[in-house]
């Protein structure tokens, strides 16, 4: 598959001013082992009130989310594979189904990162599109999260052609998992190569509003941050 990075579009370029047209383009995670049910209904409130897309939540939590934005245009993320996206397909299949039967509408998939690196596409892409179509299917969308900040140059365009030839709806930039973050030059280098047929989700090291706004800027779809209630606050004072 040959390289070929496009421009990324204008439409995507200009930064939130303030917290209304903001909250939207922002996923509310809260994937911490210790996460504790109280935590997740915090989440679930502050999330639907500030009307952020969606709030990204490990399986267990899945369920209690969806009672808890029943009637909310709040939606249900979850990560399949999580952390390593060492999982056999067949485990992540599973996963996908079962996250999708408890509520879930958001599925991302953490690539295996081994496959990649060693270079068997075959696989990589053959689990991708495996479950996009469950995605699809069952009325969810399937993004990959590529665990950008732990790949090569040349392992992060494969990655995103693979995303597009595999029929999923975009690619994230990580899990949070890994301590390296993503840069805006990672987001821009993403949508370059994407196009503007499917999303781009800057979805670590993002902690305040000045990261967001660097983000959008580089050409982000959505944010996916832990830290989402005290960017919208620092938003809302601007």
């Amino acid at each position: 598959m040959p390289i070929e990075i496009s421009e990324a579009p204008s439409v995507v370029g200009s930064p939130a001013q303030d917290w209304k047209p903001l909250a939207p383009r922002i996923n509310s995670r809260l994937i911490k082992a210790d996460a504790t049910y109280a935590s997740i209904e915090q989440l679930c409130a502050q999330a639907s009130h500030s009307g952020c897309h969606s709030v990204v939540v490990s399986p267990a939590h899945i369920g209690l989310c969806a009672f808890l934005l029943s009637g909310t245009p709040t939606r249900i993320g979850t990560l399949i594979g999580f952390p390593h996206g060492a999982s056999t397909t067949t485990t992540k299949r599973y996963e996908a189904l079962d996250a999708i039967r408890l509520g879930a509408h958001n599925l991302e998939l953490v690539m295996n990162v081994s496959a990649l690196k060693s270079g068997d596409r075959i696989r990589v892409e053959g689990e991708m599109r495996s479950l996009a179509e469950i995605a699809h299917d069952n009325g969810a969308l399937l993004h990959i999260n590529i665990e950008v900040a732990l790949l090569s140059l040349e392992e992060k365009i494969l990655a995103c052609q693979l995303a597009v030839a595999s029929g999923s709806d975009g690619v994230s930039s990580g899990s949070g998992f890994n301590p390296v973050s993503s840069l805006p030059s990672d987001i821009s280098l993403m949508r370059g190569v994407l196009g503007d047929k499917v999303d781009v989700i800057a979805s670590d090291g993002i902690e305040t509003l000045e990261d967001v706004h660097s983000i959008i800027e580089a050409g982000a779809s959505w944010i996916t941050t832990d830290s989402a209630a005290a960017i919208i606050e620092a938003a809302r004072k601007k």
